[in-house]
């Protein structure tokens, strides 16, 4: 195993794309929950009577124990990004003809295998540092005086993590599948940004909310929105908290057969 990770950890160290594309997932996690607290700011910052009542009511989202959850919410909506490397890493396998080179050099299918889900599960842990860093210095920084429930809703930090795991690994069996690059990019992009949400919205309002049960909106569904914009609708948000549990289960499994579907199909595939 630690051949594996070492071997992993050679490759994407010397991969121009990996630090590019990872520079990009640094910016964007931070930027987009800046430009959300700047809206937030622009709303409760105004001298008048509604900036203040919008304050009272909304409370401040960027602040503990809040923040975990805000910040992960936000940051799910950018997981395409790195999904982009993961795709990457293993087409990469098979333009370069990398993957048969394993094997010659002794490693089994199996161990191949292992070594992508270490890529992944690698960069999981880079975005989840990102998303705990971020959720700090937010925190901190808009801390008016001592919160004694600092981490009380740090559990969205398993959530985060896992929600991360989970779809990349969804990513990671397009490209796999696929092989090329760019086709497996254009095919996750177009599902992930189009065609599931589309889905999700029709059933969601003609098919019982069966969209729940779409690959991507398993995993969106254990971080619902923020505390602020669930007092819109108090009901549905107080449902979306009690079903994060069965979302958890739901996502660990598909996760678990995605990367079984991907040992079983490695196994017989040919190595051309």
């Amino acid at each position: 195993m630690t051949t594996l990770i070492r071997t992993e950890w050679l490759k994407m160290r010397k991969y121009n794309a990996f630090w590019w594309i990872m520079g990009i997932t640094a910016l964007s996690y931070p930027g987009i929950n800046y430009i959300f607290f700047m809206i937030y700011s622009e709303m409760t910052n105004q001298p008048n009577q509604a900036s203040r009542l919008a304050k009272m009511a909304i409370g401040n989202p960027f602040t503990f124990p809040e923040v975990w959850h805000t910040v992960a919410y936000f940051s799910s909506l950018f997981v395409f990004i790195p999904a982009v490397v993961v795709i990457m890493l293993i087409s990469n396998e098979y333009s370069f003809k990398t993957h048969r080179q394993n094997i010659i050099d002794g490693w089994s299918r199996n161990q191949f295998v292992t070594s992508k889900l270490i890529d992944v599960l690698i960069i999981c842990v880079l975005i989840a540092a990102l998303y705990f860093a971020v959720c700090l210095v937010t925190g901190i920084s808009n801390q008016e005086r001592l919160i004694q429930d600092t981490w009380g809703q740090v559990h969205y930090v398993a959530l985060f993590a896992l929600q991360t795991f989970a779809q990349l690994s969804i990513a990671f069996l397009v490209g796999f599948l696929v092989r090329k690059a760019f086709l497996a990019l254009g095919i996750f992009v177009f599902y992930y940004i189009i065609f599931e949400p589309i889905i999700v919205g029709l059933l969601k309002v003609y098919g019982n909310d069966l969209g729940r049960f779409m690959p991507l909106e398993i995993s969106d569904r254990m971080i619902p929105v923020p505390g602020f914009l669930g007092k819109i609708n108090k009901e549905a948000y107080d449902k979306s908290l009690a079903a994060i549990n069965q979302h958890v289960l739901m996502t660990i499994l598909l996760t678990a057969v995605i990367w079984f579907i991907c040992y079983r199909i490695n196994a017989k595939r040919d190595l051309k």
